[in-house]
């Protein structure tokens, strides 16, 4: 076997197969970037959804307290007219 026949060999078979390893290891860091940015997005939206339940809990607390409050004067308000009514003029 001559250098020029190894040469064609290598040129033929070795090339495609450099070549094929190459684009699987590129391949492999490629889905690996995506599996970490993916990982990252979904740590995100997770942090954003607690933010949003936390809102939405403080507002139905603050809704709660105020309503309270309300409902604590509307109460006075009413036993006072039930005063008045019930008093002899």
């Amino acid at each position: 076997m001559d250098i020029h026949n190894l040469t064609d060999i290598i040129a033929n078979q070795g090339f495609p197969i450099a070549l094929s390893i190459l684009l699987t290891f590129r391949i492999n860091r490629f889905i690996q970037d995506i599996v970490i940015t993916q990982k990252e997005g979904y740590r995100q939206v997770l942090e954003n959804t607690k933010e949003i339940h936390n809102t939405i809990t403080t507002l139905n607390q603050q809704n709660r307290k105020y309503y309270s409050l309300r409902f604590a004067e509307v109460q006075k308000e009413l036993a006072g007219v039930k005063v008045e009514l019930s008093s002899p003029h």
